[in-house]
C-alpha cells in the first residue's frame, strides 16, 4: 500500500506536539501512549478498513494515541459504551444519534464517513426501479422497521404508498431473486453485492439521488470529552483521515488487511473488494477534496436536519460539532 501523503496543510495545522513522536539525534521517541476505543457501528468488515489501515501503519501511535477497535453487531449498540465512556469515540448514523439526544443523550455528531446515505431500492433489470415514481405498482420487500425510511422517500418524490404493496421480508436478496418482490430496500453496500458475486445482475437506486440525505457512518462524541478530551479526539480523527485517504488510493491493499486481521470472520475477498468499491463515492465528493475527509458543512446539516424531521426526530444544528475537525484540517 502506498503510504499517504502528509499534505503541508496538515503538517502546519496539527503542529509538532500533536504528533507524539520525535527523532532525536537518530533515534525514534514515541510520546506516552492515551489508551481510547473507538467503537464500530457493526461486525468486523471493509466497512472500517480505514481504521484498520490508521491503526496498522501507526497514524494514531505517531500522536501519542493508543486506540482499541471494538466491533458492534446486532447485540452491540454503538450508544452506550460511548455515553459510559467506555468508548471515545462511536461510529453511528444522523437518525440514531438524534433519537438518543431525544432520550437525552449528550451526543455530538463530529465527522461524517459517508457522505451520500448508503440507503437504496435494489431491483433487476427485467422490472427496474429507477425513479421513486417507479415504485408505484410494485412490490417492495423490507423489514417493517423501516417504514419510516421508505415513508419519507415517498414524501419527498410524491409517491403515492397506497400503490405501492409492502411485504415484510427478511434482509437477504433470495425474495428478490426468486420474484416474490419486484424491489428490496436495502443498503446499496450489501444486497446488491451479494447478488453481483452471485453473477445477478441488479439495479441499485440509491435514495440519496432522490433527497434522502442523511449522514451515515457518522463519529459521534459526547459534550464532556469534546470540551475535556479535545487532543485525544484531535489525535484519533486525524488518523482516521489518513486512514480512509489511504484506503481510497489503495482498495486492494485494503481490503487484504482486513481479511488479515479477521481470518476467522469469514468474509469472502470478492465480496469484501466489491464492497470496498462501492464505499468509495459514498465517503469521498466533492467537498471533501476541498476540504477534507469527514467534513460537513451548515447546508448539508440543514438537508439533514429536513430529513430528521420527516422521521418524527426533530432537531437543530446544535447536533453536529465540527470544532474537532476544523482542528484537524487547519
Amino acid at each position: 500500500m502506498t503510504r499517504f501523503d502528509i499534505s503541508r496543510r496538515h503538517l502546519m495545522c496539527m503542529g509538532l506536539g500533536s504528533f507524539g513522536a520525535l527523532t532525536l539525534g537518530g533515534r525514534r521517541v514515541v510520546a506516552q501512549q492515551s489508551s481510547v476505543a473507538l467503537q464500530l457501528s457493526w461486525l468486523h468488515s471493509v466497512q472500517f478498513a480505514g481504521s484498520y489501515i490508521a491503526d496498522e501503519r501507526g497514524f494514531w501511535a505517531d500522536r501519542g494515541l493508543s486506540v482499541r477497535l471494538d466491533a458492534g453487531g446486532p447485540n452491540a449498540p454503538v450508544e452506550p459504551p460511548v455515553v459510559t465512556g467506555t468508548a471515545l469515540v462511536g461510529i453511528s448514523a444522523a437518525d440514531y444519534t438524534a433519537a438518543a439526544v431525544q432520550q437525552g443523550a449528550p451526543f455530538r455528531i463530529i465527522g461524517v464517513a459517508m457522505q451520500n446515505n448508503p440507503f437504496a431500492i435494489a431491483s433487476l433489470p427485467q422490472n427496474p426501479v429507477h425513479t421513486p415514481t417507479d415504485l408505484e405498482g410494485k412490490r417492495i420487500g423490507m423489514p417493517l422497521a423501516n417504514m419510516p425510511v421508505l415513508r419519507t422517500l415517498a414524501t419527498l418524490n410524491g409517491v403515492d404508498l397506497d400503490q405501492v404493496e409492502i411485504v415484510p421480508t427478511q434482509y437477504d436478496a433470495a425474495p428478490l431473486v426468486a420474484g416474490e418482490v419486484d424491489c428490496l430496500l436495502c443498503w446499496s453496500t450489501d444486497l446488491p453485492i451479494a447478488m453481483y458475486v452471485q453473477g445477478i445482475e441488479s439495479v441499485t437506486m440509491l435514495m440519496a439521488d432522490f433527497g434522502y440525505t442523511l449522514h451515515s457512518q457518522t463519529y459521534i462524541a459526547t459534550e464532556e470529552s469534546i470540551a475535556n478530551r479535545r487532543a485525544d479526539l484531535v489525535a484519533l480523527m486525524s488518523g482516521e483521515v489518513l486512514g480512509w485517504e489511504e484506503y481510497r488510493g489503495d482498495l486492494e491493499a485494503a481490503t487484504d488487511l482486513t481479511l488479515s486481521r479477521f481470518p476467522d470472520a469469514g468474509l469472502d475477498r470478492a465480496t469484501q473488494i466489491e464492497q470496498a468499491r462501492r464505499q468509495v463515492p459514498l465517503m469521498f465528493s466533492d467537498l471533501t477534496d476541498a476540504q477534507g475527509f469527514g467534513w460537513f458543512t451548515e447546508d448539508t446539516v440543514a438537508q439533514n436536519i429536513e430529513t430528521l424531521a420527516l422521521l418524527g426526530m426533530p432537531v437543530d444544528a446544535a447536533l453536529w460539532d465540527r470544532s474537532i475537525l476544523e482542528e484537524v484540517h487547519g
